[in-house]
Order: structure tokens, then sequence, then C-alpha cells
């Protein structure tokens, strides 16, 4: 293994991070409270932001309604206070910068961090399992939340590890290796158990007869790259345990020219709803695109959940050619979606930018997309862009634009048209 792909990475979350928080607050043990942060003001139906390790360990989910918690368990609701669990976050944080420098730390969540210690285990005269042990221990003496590890040489080894494993050990630390890959992380199923593979993504691996990590690891990677793209052959990657990605990419990201929109929504959207205004939103930065003469290879797309919810996800993908296609975006948006997008949950904010931008050089060649398909598509957004251009935006709307769903008449009416 080359030194980019065998690292000493940590991965560290914070047990049932809000209630704990709570419990500490008051004083009181979170493995020995029943104890539920939720908006009670929503009655039996309001959804559970956390719950305490005592009710985990009896099977009751972290996100569930009210009205699902077994009767007979008599338990605390106490409403939720962001401002104290990023209070909370801050100063773990700080321990973790009191080990590391602020280059090797990657903050992926207020309750969740990834640390690069490859450099540090000489100057500590520790083994990387010693050095996460004493990192857990300074944060419980220091704060009182409890924390659990997990050791890899990559991120999505570490990432797993902590996910699958370290939950099983008193000290709250599991390390995997490479040659942990087939024993462990290839039996994982359902496929959703597995980092970076949501409820969605996994219907549609099963659909193909991939039941486990390890029918993944051992699918035919080209078919997947046709059926999904670059993410197929991601997938496939990490089902093998490959992952090249180094914090320092994380914090270190090139400054490009890129363009960007978000929305906040008026309402909740869930699941295919949002596919309407995916779509809209990307009619929008293609039509800059086209503008500007220019292509992106690169697309984020960003999902925020309603607050009651919290919590959301913001992934990047390369493209295998540059495009200015809305389809070719949108389809790539929807792969994105399907994979980390959590079933069922209220959507309310979407966010999408477009990167790696360069001049449109014509249409290129693509094997799964006819050429002629793809002349024709470009000739009629640019007539579509000059008739609204010329008599409004509003002058020519797809027929999905009347839909109840849509906000993209409203939106053309803002001064400018751009909301970014």
């Amino acid at each position: 293994m080359d030194q980019k792909s065998n690292r000493h990475i940590l991965c560290i979350d914070l047990k049932s991070f809000f209630a704990s928080c709570e419990c500490v607050e008051r004083g009181i043990n979170p493995f020995t409270t029943a104890l539920v942060v939720a908006n009670d003001k929503q009655g039996k139906g309001a959804i559970t932001l956390a719950i305490t390790p005592f009710l985990k360990a009896q099977n009751i989910p972290s996100r569930t309604r009210l009205y699902n918690i077994p009767k007979e368990i008599k338990y605390q609701i106490v409403p939720p206070r962001m401002g104290l669990y990023t209070q909370k976050s801050k100063e773990v944080i700080n321990i973790y910068l009191d080990f590391v420098s602020e280059n090797d730390l990657h903050i992926y969540s207020i309750d969740e961090c990834f640390l690069d210690v490859t450099t540090y285990l000489d100057y500590y005269q520790l083994t990387d399992e010693q050095l996460a042990l004493k990192i857990l221990q300074t944060i419980e003496a220091k704060t009182g939340l409890t924390a659990t590890c997990g050791i890899g040489p990559n991120l999505l080894l570490a990432k797993i590890a902590m996910d699958v494993e370290a939950k099983k050990y008193k000290n709250g630390i599991a390390k995997w290796t490479y040659n942990d890959v087939p024993s462990k992380l290839w039996p994982i199923t359902p496929l959703s158990k597995m980092w970076g593979i949501g409820s969605r993504m996994e219907k549609r691996l099963n659909n193909l007869g991939i039941i486990t990590v390890g029918d993944l690891a051992n699918y035919n990677p080209e078919l997947l790259k046709n059926k999904f793209g670059v993410i197929g052959q991601e997938l496939w990657e990490h089902a093998n345990g490959i992952d090249n990605s180094l914090i320092s990419d994380f914090n270190h990201a090139p400054k490009e020219k890129s363009i960007s929109h978000s929305q906040v929504l008026f309402k909740d959207y869930y699941n295919e709803e949002i596919f309407l205004i995916i779509e809209e939103m990307l009619e929008v930065l293609t039509k800059r695109l086209r503008s500007k003469n220019l292509e992106t290879n690169l697309i984020y797309l960003g999902i925020s959940y309603s607050l009651n919810i919290g919590g959301g996800f913001y992934h990047s993908t390369k493209l295998d050619l540059p495009t200015r296609s809305t389809e070719s975006l949108f389809q790539v948006c929807k792969i994105i979606f399907d994979r980390y997008y959590e079933e069922n949950t209220p959507i309310r904010k979407v966010s999408i930018a477009l990167g790696k931008l360069s001049k449109y050089q014509g249409i290129q060649l693509d094997l799964f997309n006819p050429l002629e398909k793809q002349e024709k598509q470009n000739d009629l957004d640019l007539v579509l862009d000059q008739i609204h251009q010329q008599f409004g935006k509003n002058s020519v709307l797809k027929a999905t634009s009347l839909l109840s769903n849509s906000t993209i008449k409203e939106r053309n009416k803002k001064k400018g048209g751009h909301y970014e």
C-alpha cells in the first residue's frame, strides 16, 4: 500500500450526543437514565432527535416518534438546545487540537470527527490504539461525555470500524486493517449499514442481486459504472476497503471558480418530491453556464433536513466528461440523492454547486448518450435561453412548472433571478 492509503486514522463519535449533553448538564448518568430529546409541543407524533444509551439498550431507535416508544417505559422529555450542543462540540474539538494540528483534523459533523495521527505516534511514543484511548479518556474527564473510536488505514475503514464494531468493546475502540476487509466488511448486510449507502441506494443495489457488501465488492465494476456513473466505481472501491481521500483534501480544497444555487423550501418535501426542485435549480445553473460559454466537471449536492430532525448531507462527484446539460447533471444528482438520503425524512433546503469550470469545448462523445440526441437538446436549450432573455423567464415553462411542488415561477419573479 502507498503512503496515502495506509495511514493511522481515528474516527471519533460522541455517543448519543444531544441526550448525553442534557444528562451531563443535569448531573445524571445517560447510561442509567431514560431521557429523550424531542419537541414535546408536537405531541406524541414528535420525532426524537436523540435518546440516551439506556434507552438504546432497550432496542429503541435513536430516530423514532414518541408514540413508538413502548408505553411501559417511563422517560423524561427535554427540548433540544442547539446552543448547548454547539458549545459542547467546541469543547471536544479543542481537546482534539491539544493532540493534533488543525490540518490533521476533519470535523465531519457536530458529534463526529476524523483525526490523522500518522505523524504523531512517534512523538507521543504510543500506538494508535493507545493514543485513541488517551483521547477518549480526556474527553470524558473534561466534558463528561463518552465517545467511541474506529481506527483504520483510511477514512472509510476507520468510520466503518467505529459504526459497526467499536460499540461492542468496553473501551469503545475498534481497529480494522486491510486484512479485515473480507472477514469484517464483506459480511455487512443490509447494505445501508455501510457508510455511504442509504436506504434508496440499497434498494437499487438489491435489485441487481447485491445483498451484502461482499456481493458489491465482487460485482463487475464496469457494470456498476455503467449503471451509476463514477459513483458506481466509488461504491465498488469502498466495498473493497479502498479510499484514497486524505483529511488534507477537505482542509485544503483548491479555490476554484464555481457557481452555486441554494433554496430554502416553504414546506417539507419527501423522497421523489424533491427531484422537481433539483431539476429546476439545475436549469438555472446550466443556463448560467451557457451564458458564459462554460461547462462543469464537478457537481455538489446538499440536502438539509427539517429543523425538527436536523442533519442532512453534502457530497460531490467528479464527472467522467465535462457537461452543461441539465439532464446529465440531473441524473448524477439523483444517484447522489439515492446514495445518501434517509428515506421519508423531511427536506427543507437544497444546495447545488458546479465546480471545475472550463470553456465549453463542444459536445463530447458519450457511448451511453447518442450524439444526435445531445446536439438536439443543446440547440433547444440555447433557443429557450434566447426566448427567456427576450420575453422573460416565465414566458416558456415546462408543464411540470404548473405542479404544486414547483417553485420556479415564483422564484423567476424575483429581481435578477439569481438565488444563491
